[in-house]
């Protein structure tokens, strides 16, 4: 079969390579049709976060059932259905737990697409077929009222933005919401999207980018066009804040921004080793900082639980559909959103 394998920043080449075979009988194979570019992709793809390759590339799937184990029961062949990026095999007493992040029964940071981070070659979207390794307790049928493009977004960074504010409005049900963003580019959207559609009184978002500010002002937030500076003066402050610039001087701000006893949620972890934090003005304030990967199988699980969540609609943030076959020239394009798309009817 066909794989869109990473070979060095900006070289992407089309590789033949076995087509994945049931190796027992809880697995699956599925035909990615849709493959959103995660915010991180972007960044592996110009350079800016090194990794190195060769490597199967692409992990936010959608995409068809084509066989089945004789132990699964969850689908069949030809249910459309979301992939998870990570793996996990719902079993282990991390997966009972909901940290499907963090499956005990793989190698760490076991994920489609980047097998440099687990060591381990799990495949990736951008192919013709996938093989999934606990089908039941990770595929996760598409309702009919969700496009494929809606759809594969939801395997990592439009869940991703949307648990950075659904667990804080509970805590401040019709709070104010400010949006730190950047270099995550589409999850910041995805996060004011999330706290709008949740009942967030206020969504502010700040970002020096203005095709995402305007995207931004269209779903209904504040849009404020910001430089992050090392001296940013505090205006106001927030019982919820996101943090997706990835930015020190935006991360200090965000934590500066946040109300006392109020909450912090981190998407990234930022382009340098280290960052620095206001750890004493956090501890007298009393806030919650919580820096994290999305467990993204269980926040599929609570958004589809939602019953708030039927306009959640990730295809609104795309910004640009790109046929399979055009992929290797197009992933480091500097749009906000990708979607790959085997044909022009996915959608």
């Amino acid at each position: 079969m066909k794989q869109l394998t990473f070979v060095s920043p900006g070289q992407f080449e089309w590789h033949e390579v076995a087509t994945p075979k049931l190796e027992n009988a809880g697995q699956a194979l599925v035909r990615p049709l849709a493959v959103t570019r995660c915010d991180l992709d972007l960044y592996i793809a110009t350079g800016i976060f090194p990794m190195t390759g060769t490597f199967a590339f692409g992990h936010e799937i959608a995409g068809e059932v084509i066989e089945i184990g004789d132990q699964v029961s969850t689908v069949q062949p030809g249910d459309r259905v979301i992939v998870p990026f990570q793996i996990s095999c719902g079993d282990c007493s991390m997966c009972r737990r909901g940290f499907t992040n963090a499956c005990e029964t793989v190698p760490a940071f076991s994920a489609y697409g980047l097998a440099p981070r687990s060591g381990t070659d799990w495949g990736g979207g951008l192919s013709d077929c996938v093989r999934v390794p606990f089908a039941d307790a990770m595929l996760v049928k598409i309702p009919d009222s969700l496009s494929l493009l809606d759809a594969a977004a939801m395997s990592d960074n439009a869940v991703d933005g949307y648990r950075t504010v659904a667990a804080p409005l509970l805590d401040y049900p019709r709070a104010d919401v400010l949006i730190v963003a950047g270099l995550a580019q589409s999850v910041g959207l995805f996060a004011v999207k999330a706290a709008l559609m949740l009942g967030a009184n206020r969504v502010v978002y700040l970002d020096y980018d203005r095709r995402r500010l305007a995207t931004a002002k269209r779903l209904g937030a504040e849009a404020i066009e910001t430089a992050y500076t090392n001296d940013m003066k505090i205006t106001e402050q927030f019982h919820i804040v996101v943090e997706a610039a990835g930015l020190p001087a935006a991360l200090d701000f965000a934590l500066r921004s946040t109300a006392p006893c109020g909450i912090c949620t981190g998407v990234s972890a930022g382009t340098g080793p280290a960052a620095e934090i206001p750890l004493r003005q956090m501890y007298m304030k009393g806030i919650r900082y919580e820096v994290s990967r999305v467990h993204a199988r269980a926040a599929i699980h609570d958004l589809m639980q939602c019953d708030s969540c039927h306009k959640f609609k990730p295809s609104e943030i795309v910004d640009s559909t790109v046929p399979f076959a055009s992929a290797a020239d197009a992933m480091s394009e500097g749009n906000t959103k990708t979607v790959f798309v085997v044909d022009e009817k996915t959608g």
